[in-house]
């Protein structure tokens, strides 16, 4: 499973390891918020401003094989690490039953870069790590979820990406082509993939530096206690 604040931030962090890993094993995407405030045309309505880059990201999932993407309709630029939402973020992962766990890292916190630090990604961030420990694997929270049918999950560890901090790396030379195309289905975001292609190779490029990879996407892994 993997979890992001907005729809194109996990194309961005992870998506040539989730086109690597789903030739093998049934991936899902869960995102908080619609990015709906990522629109500078003043004429659409917040539903289709929503319709429109959920349906960016089914298409971009689509890409690298996933073909499960569940929208929790946070408000956009406005996400904070409630109950709410980690009894949300619980849910999903008891439905789902994954054995890894992807997300933005809750340890990024130099503020150095306004796109890494947008408020949502530290919100969901923070709410994902609470909610992965100790919340998603104890019956004594949101005991509410039991009379759904929700039970407990015990997750075996969880990969954080756009982290300062890599101690995996993933070899995504194959399959940089997906990545690509899967961030070019971002129509409403990304006007000409030319322009941001390169940056692109680039970074994943320096993430695999001293790897013996050509391009790479780094993690930060964590094992969960039981």
């Amino acid at each position: 499973m993997v979890i992001s604040a907005h729809p194109d931030d996990l194309d961005f962090g992870c998506s040539g390891t989730i086109a690597t890993l789903s030739k093998d094993n049934k991936i899902c995407y869960v995102i908080c918020t619609s990015g709906e405030k990522g629109f500078k045309n003043k004429e659409l309505t917040d539903q289709e401003k929503m319709d429109t880059r959920e349906k960016e990201q089914r298409d971009a999932a689509k890409v690298v094989g996933v073909s499960e993407a569940v929208f929790l309709r946070q408000k956009d630029g406005e996400v904070e690490n409630t109950p709410q939402l980690r009894k949300e973020i619980v849910k999903q992962i008891r439905i789902f039953k994954p054995n890894v766990l992807f997300a933005q890292d809750p340890a990024m916190h130099k503020f150095d870069n306004f796109y890494r630090y947008h408020p949502d990604h530290r919100a969901v961030a923070h709410a994902v790590f609470d909610a992965v420990y100790p919340a998603v694997g104890n019956h004594l929270f949101f005991p509410e979820l039991l009379k759904e049918g929700h039970h407990p999950h015990q997750l075996e560890e969880i990969y954080f990406f756009g982290t300062d901090s890599p101690n995996y790396w993933v070899d995504i030379t194959p399959v940089l082509n997906l990545k690509i195309r899967a961030l070019a289905s971002h129509k409403s975001q990304i006007k000409d993939i030319s322009q941001v292609e390169p940056f692109i190779k680039e970074r994943c490029k320096a993430a695999a530096n001293g790897q013996g990879m050509d391009y790479a996407e780094c993690f930060r892994r964590l094992p969960i206690p039981p």
